[in-house]
C-alpha cells in the first residue's frame, strides 16, 4: 500500500519533513495508514466516497477539493494518466514552492509517470519497496499545461472527464445491457455505480419508470451524470453503494457492477453490489445486471434470490435477471426460469 512506501523513505531517513509542516493529501488509498504523519497538520482530499467517509472518521479534514498554501503534497498515483499529470498540477499549485511527493504502484504506472516527471523537474530523491516507487521533488510550476480538465462533451455527445470510468464513452457492457433492459421494468428503482449517467438516461426512456437513483462513488463521475441526466425523475447520490440506501424500498435495480478497484479484479466488490440490491428490493423486486462472462456471480445471486435467468449474452458479457430477493428465509438454490 502507499503508506509502506512514504514510512519506508521516512524511516530511512531517505526523505524528511519540516517539524510542523502542513500537508495535503491528494487521493490517498483507501487503506493507507497516516499514522506516521499523526504529528503533522494533515488534509486529504478524496473523490471516492468510501475513503472519504474513512479519513473523516479518522478525524481527519477531508474535502474534494484541496486548496492552499501547504508545505508538502502527497499524490497517490492513479491507474489514469491524465487524472495522475492533474494531480501532479494541482499538487505544485498547492504547495507553491513546497514538496510534491509522488506514490504509485508499478501496475499503475509508476515508472512512466517518474519518466515524465524527470523531464520537467530535477527529482530529489526516490525509492522502491512494496512494488512501486516513491520520489518527491520541489514544486517549481512545471505541469501546468497537464491542469485535469472540467468535465466536457466528447464526441458521441456525452459529458465525461479523463479519469472516470469509460471516460472514452459508454463502454460495451453497458451498452449490452441497455439493449437487454426489459420494456416492462416500472416503478422507483436504482442505477447503483451509475458512473457518468449512461444507463439512468436509457432507464428513464421507458415509460413505466417512475423515478431512478443514481448512485455512484466517484464524485467526478456522478458530477458528469448531473450534466448528462436532466430529469425530474431522477435522484443523485454520493454514496458508497454497497451500503446505500433504504432496505426493502425499490421495485428494482439495474447495475454495471465494478469488479476491481485496482488493476486486480476482485469479484467481491461485485457480490457486495448484489447482496446491496438484494437488501434495497421489495420481495417482488427485480436485479438485472451486466457483468464479464467469466465472473462468478450466479451463486452470489442464487444465494441473495429466488429466481435468477440469463437474459442475454455473448462470449464476453452475460445479462443477469434476479428475482424476489431472500430477505427472511434461508438461503437456498434458486429455481432456473
Amino acid at each position: 500500500m502507499t503508506s509502506a512506501r512514504l514510512d519506508h523513505a521516512l524511516e530511512t531517513g531517505a526523505l524528511t519533513l519540516s517539524e510542523g509542516a502542513r500537508i495535503v493529501l491528494l487521493e490517498p488509498a483507501v487503506d493507507a495508514d497516516l499514522s506516521s504523519l499523526a504529528a503533522y497538520d494533515i488534509s486529504v482530499q478524496q473523490n471516492f466516497k468510501p475513503a472519504f467517509d474513512q479519513f473523516e472518521a479518522m478525524g481527519h479534514v477531508v474535502t474534494t477539493v484541496a486548496h492552499g498554501p501547504a508545505d508538502i503534497v502527497h499524490v497517490t498515483l492513479p491507474r489514469s494518466r491524465e487524472l495522475a499529470r492533474g494531480l501532479l498540477s494541482q499538487a505544485e499549485a498547492i504547495a507553491g514552492q513546497g514538496l510534491v511527493i509522488v506514490d504509485g504502484a508499478k501496475t499503475d504506472g509508476i515508472d512512466a509517470m517518474l519518466k515524465f516527471a524527470k523531464s520537467k523537474v530535477t527529482i530529489e530523491g526516490q525509492m522502491s519497496k512494496a512494488h512501486g516507487k516513491i520520489f518527491w521533488f520541489t514544486a517549481r510550476s512545471a505541469f501546468q499545461e497537464c491542469a485535469l480538465p472540467d468535465p466536457a462533451p466528447i464526441a458521441s455527445g456525452w459529458t465525461t472527464q479523463p479519469g472516470v470510468f469509460s471516460a472514452d464513452g459508454p463502454d460495451d457492457g453497458s451498452r449490452a445491457l441497455v439493449e437487454a433492459l426489459p420494456k416492462a421494468l416500472k416503478g422507483h428503482g436504482a442505477d447503483l455505480g451509475g458512473g457518468w449517467g449512461y444507463l439512468t438516461r436509457h432507464l428513464l426512456d421507458l415509460p413505466g419508470v417512475i423515478h431512478v437513483d443514481l448512485v455512484e462513488a466517484d464524485r467526478r463521475a456522478l458530477t458528469c451524470a448531473e450534466k448528462n441526466v436532466h430529469d425530474d425523475r431522477v435522484s443523485f447520490h454520493w454514496a458508497d453503494a454497497t451500503t446505500w440506501g433504504k432496505a426493502g424500498a425499490l421495485d428494482w435495480v439495474v447495475m454495471n457492477p465494478p469488479f476491481h478497484t485496482s488493476r486486480t479484479p476482485d469479484t467481491q466488490l461485485g457480490q457486495a453490489f448484489i447482496r446491496s440490491a438484494a437488501r434495497l428490493l421489495r420481495p417482488k423486486g427485480s436485479l438485472i445486471l451486466v457483468a464479464n462472462r467469466h465472473l462468478p456471480y450466479e451463486t452470489t445471486l442464487s444465494e441473495c434470490f429466488q429466481q435468477v435467468a440469463e437474459l442475454d449474452g455473448n462470449n464476453r458479457f452475460k445479462i443477469l435477471q434476479a428475482d424476489h430477493p431472500r430477505t427472511s428465509e434461508k438461503p437456498g438454490r434458486a429455481k432456473r426460469r
